[in-house]
């Protein structure tokens, strides 16, 4: 049941066994650098400069008038040579007490584009919920849970990712990006020569990460008020994935089970129409208490298994015959194609109530790839690509790579990875007695369950005010902030964090 951590956006890929690379990455791994031919044998022409253009958007009855800015920022090793280059997408309007905010998707190997696009920017495309047909045309509309009403926005696409590159070969690109250390190292570097370049070092600061960028957040916090002089004012998580190792040993330890069982109660509540905060309260409580004693019980008590077929097959719907054969620990997978077999579907990972028709429906074991991260590649991909090089005029010839399954590939994970980021989270907090955490999920998310975060942040101690540190939960999955009511619900907790009205 353990997930590796390069697995947390690209698991369904991983966890299926599809081995197929798609074309959209089939680039990545042959970087090409910025200089003239020479430099490491790559040819490819140079970046352009900065393009800027001015946009409007419509808030709150409020239109918004904004530089959207893609750019990009060298990454240069100890003896200056440049080895790599990121690419931004910045929204910014005037004003001197204008707080910025800058965002990082996961994967590893995603871009930035899911939260540009779908969660915060101010332009929207639709992806991420039932009845999305990725080969509809992918229009931007002005998005009504943008955060740019009370902060600038800075987008980075991590190397490898959108239109950032490395300039050196596969192995030494390993080293240099694509492992957990050197991950966080360069992008808080990146960070802060944003910062320095556009004289942005006194305003307030921010970070929000998704998936993988939520495993980022803790320690690029921690690393930048320790080692860059950059103190952070707040952090908002969405759908984090902090403690990899909370899903190991499941021979002996409950805990991988009691993570995904709140999950999979709440998809089963909300096809029912009884999904509530307080409905979800019991299946917690049960969860951590009841669920947990009964696991660990096991043989030495005889009751205890039936007492939990019972209340797992109440809670989730399921056939009662599917849950016996589980012991009442269900595995991600094997639910998800449990769960809609009778209609010939699978659901997702990222949430179990989306759905696509399954085309291997007698396979042993899932043959295709997710059916969220399927269906959001094209749309998300195709308006990127124009927004950047017609809307903004930001003229390059190379592919954008919204999913990076080379660099997942490539991914190594340094000796802590799977300590996770809990320790940079205390630390962080413990550090800045003025730093606000908000750690955001949907319900039905399986790829990252919020009952992960419940049992970590309960663990933690108060440091003075314990609402410094908080989680909240909101119908939906992964992507939870693709509903219009969970994404206003998630933009109204966020402006409380960030102290605007």
């Amino acid at each position: 049941m353990r997930k590796p951590l390069q697995s947390i956006l690209l698991a369904a890929v991983v966890l299926a066994g599809f081995n197929a690379t798609p074309a959209f990455a089939a680039d990545t791994h042959k970087p090409a650098a910025a200089e003239p031919a020479g430099n490491d044998g790559f040819q490819l022409p140079p970046f352009p400069a900065d393009a800027h253009v001015t946009q409007t958007t419509t808030v709150d009855g409020r239109t918004l008038k904004y530089t959207v800015t893609v750019g990009s920022l060298p990454v240069r090793d100890e003896k200056g040579k440049k080895t790599g280059e990121v690419v931004f997408t910045a929204y910014t309007i005037p004003g001197k007490s204008r707080p910025v905010t800058v965002a990082l998707n996961g994967g590893p190997g995603a871009s930035s584009v899911y939260l540009n696009f779908g969660a915060i920017g101010p332009k929207k495309v639709d992806f991420g919920v039932a009845g999305d047909t990725p080969s509809e045309p992918p229009t931007l509309h002005d998005n009504p849970g943008t955060w740019l009403g009370f902060t600038d926005l800075v987008f980075i696409d991590p190397i490898g990712t959108g239109y950032s590159r490395a300039l050196v070969d596969d192995k030494q690109a390993t080293k240099d990006f694509y492992s957990t250390d050197a991950d966080i190292k360069y992008l808080s570097r990146i960070m802060y020569d944003w910062l320095v370049k556009n004289g942005r070092m006194n305003s307030r600061k921010y970070y929000v990460g998704e998936s993988y960028g939520g495993f980022r957040g803790p320690r690029i916090t921690e690393y930048l008020q320790t080692r860059l002089g950059v103190a952070m004012n707040g952090v908002v998580l969405l759908s984090p994935y902090l403690d990899p190792a909370a899903s190991d040993d499941e021979n002996v330890s409950p805990l991988p089970w009691m993570l995904t069982l709140p999950s999979i109660a709440a998809a089963h509540l909300e096809r029912e129409h009884k999904l509530t905060p307080e409905a979800m309260a019991g299946v917690i409580e049960y969860t951590r208490g009841e669920y947990a004693s009964d696991l660990m019980r096991g043989r030495s008590d005889p009751q205890a298994t039936d007492r939990v077929v019972k209340k797992v097959t109440e809670l989730t719907g399921l056939d009662p015959l599917f849950v016996k054969r589980s012991g009442g620990r269900l595995e991600t997978q094997a639910y998800l194609r449990e769960v809609f077999r009778a209609e010939g579907k699978l659901g997702s990972r990222y949430d179990s109530n989306v759905t696509a028709w399954d085309p291997f429906p007698y396979a042993p074991h899932q043959r295709t790839g997710d059916p969220i991260l399927n269906g959001i590649i094209a749309p998300t991909t195709s308006a990127m690509v124009n927004f950047v090089t017609q809307t903004v005029g930001w003229k390059i010839d190379a592919r954008y790579n919204a999913l990076s399954y080379e660099v997942n590939k490539l991914w190594h994970e340094d000796d802590d990875a799977n300590k996770g980021s809990v320790s940079q989270l205390r630390e962080s907090v413990a550090n800045d007695p003025g730093l606000r955490v908000l750690i955001a999920h949907g319900w039905n998310d399986l790829s990252c369950p919020f009952m992960a975060s419940v049992l970590i942040v309960d663990q933690m101690p108060a440091m003075g005010d314990p609402t410094r540190v908080q989680v909240k939960e909101y119908p939906g999955g992964h992507m939870f902030y693709a509903r219009e009511d969970s994404q206003a619900a998630l933009t109204s907790d966020v402006r409380t964090l960030y102290g605007v009205k």
